[in-house]
């Protein structure tokens, strides 16, 4: 048995290195014309700039990592298969499971990278970058901003964005809490940040949207009310002192830790809570596509390398758009966060027991 696991992992070393390397290789390339958008049009050096590409190395690899496993597995055994060495193992008595047995292991080892990637790696990766972009912050206060955090850069005023587009934001929410009343709350659908000259100020501008406003009776309460356009000013004189990380530079601690105290000001955190079970339900990827990718490379007699790159990707692609698309919904809290991110888990790891137990028990 341990001539077999030797064989297998030496198998899988080679392809396993090369779509690590391809992929992150890839993904980087795709990052080019944002990093070059930013040197052009928004002022930052090349030096910094190069620095934001090296941190998006251990970034890509919560990504590319689980994916090489998936090809790995599909290359390495597909391989086997079209040279009958599976059919020769099973035919002197080798049951299939014990083919699987050294790859789960090395599911579990991965997974537990990758969850150690998405609590710490990843997180400082991502705190580094905004470090550097944070220098540009007063001459373009987009670079303060992220879709899908909290921001607290701004005195007074929680700010929350889910996309952004140019200088355009779009699902714009402001909390303004108070000791011991009750949080006030601004929901914009656009909205877009104008500096004010000579002063340390921005104004944001916001369109169609409702408005929290204190009914003059009795203070602590709000009435709604609805408004086509409205401007804030935001203080800027403060934004430095403590600059307070984003939720993708926060550990999964952090994050817990930040969820309870949006909690106690009477502030949704569906959207941390989509980003702390995303983590976690993203680090058993690498087992889940190990899984998914033994029984149908098993069976498959492809010698084609590229024919087998593009199943690898097909079943790795429904996977991330459905948990993307879970987090949309989990971040507007249209359901539980702690279910809806783990869906994409539960369906593949369903089909992925099923089908291998299919295939062991022939």
């Amino acid at each position: 048995m341990r001539i077999l696991r030797n064989y297998i992992l030496k198998e899988c070393l080679q392809p396993f290195t090369l779509s690590i390397s391809v992929l992150t290789s890839v993904f980087l390339l795709g990052y080019l014309p944002q990093l070059a958008n930013k040197v052009i049009n928004n002022g930052v050096s090349l030096a910094a700039m190069s620095q934001v590409f090296l941190y998006y190395i251990p970034i890509l690899l919560g990504y590319t990592l689980p994916i090489a496993c998936l090809v790995t597995v599909i290359l390495a055994f597909g391989q086997m298969s079209s040279e009958n060495e599976i059919l020769a193992m099973r035919a002197s008595g080798i049951h299939l499971s014990r083919l699987l047995a050294p790859l789960i292991v090395v599911g579990i080892t991965l997974s537990l990278t990758v969850y150690l990637l998405n609590d710490r790696i990843i997180p400082e990766a991502y705190d580094a970058q905004t470090r550097i972009l944070q220098e540009t912050g007063s001459q373009d206060p987009s670079a303060m901003l992220e879709p899908g955090s909290f921001i607290n850069a701004f005195d007074k005023y929680i700010i929350f964005i889910y996309r952004i587009e140019g200088d355009l934001l779009y699902g714009v929410r402001i909390y303004q809490p108070s000791p011991g009343k009750t949080t006030r709350t601004i929901i914009a659908q656009q909205g877009e940040f104008v500096h004010v000259p000579g002063k340390d100020q921005l104004m944001l501008k916001l369109l169609n949207g409702t408005s929290d406003e204190p009914d003059l009776r009795n203070p602590n309460n709000f009435y709604k009310l609805n408004f086509q356009q409205s401007f804030i000013t935001m203080d800027l004189s403060k934004k430095n002192v403590k600059a307070e990380k984003k939720s993708k530079a926060m550990t999964l601690r952090e994050l817990s830790l930040k969820i309870n105290s949006l909690r106690k000001i009477s502030v949704d955190p569906s959207p941390l809570l989509a980003e702390y079970h995303r983590r976690m339900a993203w680090s058993l990827s690498p087992l889940i596509f190990i899984l998914l990718g033994f029984p149908f490379a098993a069976i498959t007699h492809r010698r084609a390398k590229s024919a087998n790159l593009l199943y690898a990707l097909l079943f790795a692609a429904p996977y991330y758009i459905l948990s993307l698309a879970c987090q949309g919904l989990a971040s507007q809290n249209v359901l539980n966060p702690c279910f809806l991110m783990w869906i994409p888990n539960i369906i593949a790891l369903t089909v992925a027991i099923f089908f291998n137990w299919r295939l062991c028990s022939r």
